[in-house]
């Protein structure tokens, strides 16, 4: 756990930029979050056994030294602290129309509302502070800090599915349980509270409670009086705990047909004949309401219709901030810590420790200091050497943290000056990580430095056309992740601007590492004398992702056709030394549901030279088996790859193999060739009309899916 000074966030097209006045710490959540991050390798295994299954999945299809590297990097990225905080807007982006800057908003949402001096946050994870019924002043940002918390505990009680003059028992009275009671209360219902700490028990007797009791005994024989014996309607467990006493209390105090509603953290594994006997329901309630870890609610915007959800994250925090502003609830006194965000670390030292004392909310403050930094120079004593191409990187996500940045590093001849990502806490922690001289969350920044000669762009897809048309206008050189680009008029565009600039000796490059691959470089020597045409058969067991993943989303990934397909046809052009001439592709058809009907299609591209290539791209296969295997045919010749780990060779009625020891698939090859390149030691190995064609076939694919004809390959 560190407090860092990093670059201030970028405004999104669907964000607000909020200068945080107030957060407010969840003890329960980010110490849990902070004793993970403590833990070995060994002790975060035992706690996610649900990761390691999916590392175990990934390792059988990738390989376990990629898979271990990418879940290192995961691990070793920066989780900013902190959900639930108010501050004033300072910029809105250009598809948001709730705010405006000046606006004081109550913000919510991990990864968004953290303790930070600065957050951008969706324009679904903020609303407006309103105004007291009292006195028609604004409720305080202290008090609107609150913001997930108490949307938190209205979903939990929503979860019960209560009526009137139903009665509730709330089992933890810690900052959870006493915002539920007290809302319970404002609802008119009857309310029962347990806690083992006799103070917070007293504190829910004076927000309203009926009773509240702190011994299990006093609690279910105080249910049991005050429900003539009948039990409670519904409880609700607020309490944070490694073992399942909670639920087995609650269960106890259940009437028969009961509902158990489980908020906070608790061992959910109570007898089976106890639920039995009295068919007690238990429901875990997720997040503030409807539209939690929704992307296309949080991140897209996209509502629910009020007439169909009547309670959303959006509603349910307008709710609480109005029960707040009414005066039934109150925030105000359950604060009883305040630290500067300066002094967080002490905040968090002495809630782990447990120096603080009987706490129960705890506050930080921030002053406006007058000014967004969104460039920040690093404590890295690396400096240029000569004849070193100076280089930048925009994006480090999980491909960008676990295979380019690490690989980049090695490149000899690359000087790195300037990282930029959205988030400020990634940008800093890739900029130490892989020694760049500075970091920025502005990624005009690379623009506009002189001294940057070329740029790795590593954002999501949706960005690479966009980007890379600023800095090929720029001067720079460009190495782009595939795709180049989601869509033809993206294409077009690209094209018009290369156009203009490649006479200034512009490098532009895709990432097509596979035909840098020491394996695909064997099997072209192999080939090199051939004069007939090739048959090439390229299986691709490309692994499921659900529908709602953002590969899908047409603005976002483009879909996998696009974002993938183009890697195998820019292989098959390097081993033809040939261009594709026409597509013709045909998928399953399905619910579209448990099979993507795009994600499993039979792709034939005929190549001007007359070869012909066969794609089987399937996401329905099974990880154990091989992701990549390949077969090529000619000239009484045969060669097959698997994986880019063991090639083979037929001819003549013998065989030969090439085998590596691991996958090697070209990264560190094409990132050398890269800076080769661009700093004029080495002519390219491709022209920008194979990347334009490469990623034109993937459209004219997309075109013959949706139209079930052959379609000529154009630019």
């Amino acid at each position: 756990m560190s407090l860092d000074d990093v670059p201030a966030p970028i405004c999104g097209r669907d964000t607000v930029l909020v200068r945080n006045v107030a957060s407010l710490i969840s003890a329960g959540t980010e110490s849990s979050i902070i004793e993970l991050g403590a833990k070995s390798l060994l002790g975060k295994a035992r706690a996610r056994p649900d990761l390691v299954k999916r590392f175990s999945e990934k390792a059988k299809q990738n390989g376990i030294l990629k898979t271990f590297k990418e879940a290192l990097n995961r691990l070793d990225t920066p989780t900013p602290l902190g959900y639930s905080s108010a501050g004033i807007v300072v910029e809105v982006g250009a598809n948001v129309h709730k705010f405006s800057p000046g606006d004081r908003v109550a913000c919510v949402g991990a990864g968004y509302a953290s303790h930070a001096e600065y957050i951008s946050v969706p324009e679904m994870l903020c609303a407006h502070m309103p105004q007291r019924l009292a006195d028609g002043n604004h409720i305080s940002f202290e008090e609107a800090s609150f913001g997930t918390l108490g949307i938190i505990a209205l979903h939990g009680i929503r979860s019960a599915k209560l009526s009137q003059g139903e009665n509730v028992a709330v089992v933890g009275l810690g900052l959870l349980g006493l915002l539920t009671v007290q809302i319970l209360v404002a609802y008119g219902f009857t309310v029962i509270g347990m806690d083992v700490v006799a103070a917070k028990a007293e504190m829910a007797r004076k927000f309203g409670a009926h009773m509240a009791f702190a011994t299990p005994e006093e609690f279910t024989n105080g249910v049991n009086r005050l429900t003539e014996g009948y039990g409670a309607d519904a409880v609700i467990v607020t309490a944070a705990s490694k073992g399942k006493e909670p639920i087995d209390l609650a269960v106890d105090a259940s009437r028969f047909g009961g509902r158990v509603v489980v908020v906070g953290v608790v061992d959910i594994h109570p007898h089976r004949n106890d639920l039995w006997h009295k068919e007690v329901e238990i429901v875990v309630s997720k997040g503030g309401g409807a539209g939690t870890l929704d992307v296309y609610y949080e991140n897209r915007g996209i509502d629910y219709p009020v007439g169909y959800v009547r309670w959303t994250e959006g509603r349910n925090l307008d709710e609480f901030l109005r029960l707040i502003g009414n005066g039934l609830v109150n925030v105000a006194t359950l604060i009883t810590h305040r630290f500067s965000i300066e002094n967080a670390e002490d905040a968090y030292r002495a809630i782990m420790d447990g120096t603080i004392g009987n706490f129960i909310a705890v506050v930080l403050g921030y002053e406006d200091k007058g000014e967004i930094k969104r460039v920040l120079r690093l404590n890295n004593p690396v400096s240029k050497k000569k004849d070193q191409l100076t280089a930048a990187v925009v994006g480090a996500g999980l491909f960008g943290g676990s295979v380019l940045l690490p690989t980049l590093q090695t490149v000899e001849g690359v000087h790195l000056k300037k990282i930029s990502t959205s988030k400020g806490a990634n940008a800093f922690h890739a900029g130490t990580k892989f020694g760049f001289e500075e970091a920025t969350t502005d990624y005009k920044e690379l623009i506009n430095d002189n001294d940057i000669d070329a740029v790795f762009v590593v954002t999501p897809h949706s960005m690479h056309a966009r980007q890379v048309c600023e800095f090929l206008e720029a001067g720079k050189h460009v190495f782009v992740e595939k795709p180049l680009c989601v869509n033809r008029e993206e294409l077009q565009k690209i094209i018009s601007i290369y156009d203009r600039v490649r006479s200034t000796g512009v490098v532009l490059m895709v990432g097509y590492n596979r035909r840098f691959s020491p394996h695909s470089v064997k099997i072209s020597e192999f080939l090199r004398e051939r004069h007939d045409p090739m048959v090439i058969s390229y299986v691709v067991n490309a692994g499921f992702v659900p529908s709602s993943h953002w590969v899908h989303a047409e603005e976002q990934g483009g879909g996998r056709i696009i974002g993938e397909m183009c890697h195998f046809v820019d292989l098959m052009q390097y081993l033809t030394k040939s261009n594709p001439a026409r597509v013709y592709a045909e998928r399953i058809s399905s619910t579209n549901t448990t099979s993507i009907n795009n994600d499993n299609v039979v792709v034939v591209i005929k190549f001007e030279d007359g070869s012909v290539g066969n794609i089987i791209y399937s996401a329905s296969g099974d990880r154990a088996y091989s992701r990549e295997q390949m077969e090529i045919f000619v000239e009484g010749k045969v060669v097959t790859n698997d994986d880019f780990s063991l090639t083979r060779y037929y001819s003549s009625g013998k065989s030969n193999k090439f085998k590596t020891l691991s996958q090697q698939i070209g990264y560190k090859e094409e990132l050398r060739h890269f800076v080769s390149v661009a700093s004029g030691k080495v002519e390219p190995l491709f022209s920008a009309e194979e990347l334009f064609m490469s990623t034109a076939a993937v459209f004219d694919i997309q075109k013959s899916l949706e139209e079930g004809i052959a379609v000529d390959i154009r630019v």
